[in-house]
Formats: C-alpha cells, sequence, structure tokens
C-alpha cells in the first residue's frame, strides 16, 4: 500500500470485501431512510424511497453472497483469514474512522435541499472509498464486488445530482 516501496500490497479476501461494502451499504440505508423522514416535497420522498430501497436491495445481495461464501470456507475446512493488519489499519483509519459517514451528515436535516446535498457528499465519499479499494486490490473476484457496488454508487450521485436540479434549479 506504500507506493514508496516494491512490497506488494496485500489483497482482500472477497468475504472481506462484501463486509467492507455492506458496511457502507448499512451506512446508506440509515441515512436515506433519516432523509425520507424529514423530507417535505413528493418528489423528494419518492427520490428517498427509491434509494434507500436499492440500498436494501445492495446489503441483501451482498448477505446472499457472503452465505454463499461461508459454507464453501466450511466445506473445505478452511477458516476465514483474518484481514491483513496493514488493510486493517488502512479500512479503519481512513476509511470508517470514528464519525465518517456521520460528520457529512451527522446533525439534524434542515430541509430537503441540505437532505439531497448530504446524500451527494456521502454517494461521492462511497466512490472515492470503491476507487480507492480497486486501486489497492489486485484479486479480480474481489474487484468485482467493488465495480459493481462503484457503479451503483456512481449512479445514485447521478440521480442525486439530477434530482437537485429538477427540485432546485442547480
Amino acid at each position: 500500500m506504500n507506493s514508496n516501496t516494491d512490497k506488494p500490497s496485500p489483497s482482500l479476501q472477497c468475504a472481506d470485501a462484501i463486509e467492507i461494502s455492506l458496511y457502507i451499504e448499512r451506512k446508506g440505508i440509515k441515512f436515506y431512510e433519516r432523509a425520507l423522514e424529514s423530507a417535505s416535497a413528493p418528489r423528494v420522498k419518492e427520490i428517498f424511497t427509491r434509494l434507500a430501497q436499492e440500498e436494501q436491495d445492495h446489503k441483501l445481495s451482498l448477505q446472499t453472497k457472503s452465505q454463499f461464501l461461508q459454507p464453501a470456507l466450511r466445506g473445505k475446512g478452511i477458516a476465514k483469514k483474518p484481514l491483513d493488519p496493514e488493510i486493517e489499519s488502512f479500512v479503519n483509519e481512513q476509511i470508517f474512522k470514528e464519525g465518517f459517514f456521520e460528520a457529512i451528515g451527522g446533525g439534524k436535516i434542515e430541509n430537503d435541499r441540505q437532505a439531497i446535498e448530504i446524500g451527494i457528499e456521502s454517494e461521492k465519499q462511497s466512490i472515492k472509498i470503491f476507487k480507492k479499494l480497486l486501486e489497492l486490490e489486485k484479486k479480480m473476484e474481489v474487484r468485482a464486488v467493488f465495480v459493481h457496488l462503484l457503479a451503483e454508487e456512481t449512479r445514485h450521485l447521478e440521480i442525486l445530482q439530477a434530482a437537485k436540479k429538477e427540485c432546485f434549479g442547480r
């Protein structure tokens, strides 16, 4: 992970990628449900309902993949390897540091415009995370998890940006 050394970057297991992705999806669900509760305009409520449902669908899909992987590992008598300490440090310190998503919109949502803007910033942060993880990861099956969710988060960002323009003119 240090570009100043010739040491190769440690690699995630597929189960690790799914766990990291599940964390992000759970944060998205929590935000969109909270934004939905505070939304007043019908169109904004519609958008947040859609995004909350999509995040829930992503979470269920990831949980299914995780359940699929676990029996395969147990059946072979292979325990899940612990996360490489270098990656664990990166995840804890750079991605999920205390208040990571909450800092973006942890306070009270004042109005629909603010909720959409917080959603935009949250999606941008998720995209940044997945891009960084893709940059570090070499295994194709792990990259596939991140690429799929990067595409979904990018689509959510586009939806929110279009909603902001539609509802507030810019």
